[in-house]
């Protein structure tokens, strides 16, 4: 475990500067229900959804914890788990189920990509924390490869209360699946198709939350 924390540090890309704002989190992150029962459901969302195979390459992109990633891995090749967040990938690196099956990078991909290409990124509860959707659709496709799959599990749009007020980076109150969908297309993804993957409750309200699984075209 020393060894893949290690591995870990030396993978923060070199000149970035990136503040862990998950970092006091992390000890408590897997014990949380709300938290557990959301990746559990996004988790079985995925495989029930995708076809994978024990050839896949993939990637969880704001790979946190790798709860997702634990979901999938005896299904597929090999999981690059990214994250801006040291102290979440360090508790990844940590479970003996995940290593040897998944590579943790601690990176931000929209601003310095990997040279790397996949055939699924997955990704949970991570498009709301960054402020250009289009740039960060534009920079996932250029990360799979041609049919590859995109599969984004986030909120849909509610009023603003989901998070506690002042939480910060914070840039969405979730997303409209209509807008999202045309996004995808404009950015040359097709058989795009929504499944609400789970339900939050909370302040005695109801926040879906869908996955949204795309194909990245295939140049004629």
């Amino acid at each position: 475990m020393e060894q893949a924390a290690g591995f870990l540090r030396n993978n923060i890309a070199k000149g970035e500067s990136m503040s862990d704002l998950f970092g006091d989190k992390a000890e408590e992150w897997d014990a949380n229900d709300t938290i557990r029962r959301l990746s559990s459901a996004v988790g079985a969302a995925i495989v029930d959804n995708i076809p994978l195979h024990s050839q896949m390459d993939v990637m969880d992109f704001g790979a946190g914890t790798g709860l997702i990633s634990s979901h999938i891995a005896p299904f597929v090749n090999r999981i690059v788990a990214v994250d801006v967040s040291q102290a979440m990938l360090d508790k990844l690196a940590a479970k003996r189920d995940l290593q040897g099956k998944v590579e943790a990078i601690c990176r931000d991909i929209i601003a310095s990509p990997l040279e790397a290409r996949f055939d699924l990124i997955v990704s949970a509860m991570a498009l709301h924390h960054i402020k250009d959707t289009r740039e960060a659709i534009r920079v996932l496709s250029s990360h799979l490869k041609p049919g590859g799959i995109l599969a984004l599990a986030d909120l849909d749009s509610e009023e603003g209360d989901f998070h506690p007020p002042g939480t910060e980076g914070i840039y969405h109150f979730g997303f409209e699946r209509r807008e999202l969908g045309s996004l995808l297309k404009q950015e040359g993804f097709d058989s795009i198709r929504f499944i609400t993957a789970h339900t939050i409750e909370r302040n005695e309200k109801l926040y879906p939350v869908f996955l949204v699984v795309a194909q990245k075209q295939i140049p004629a």
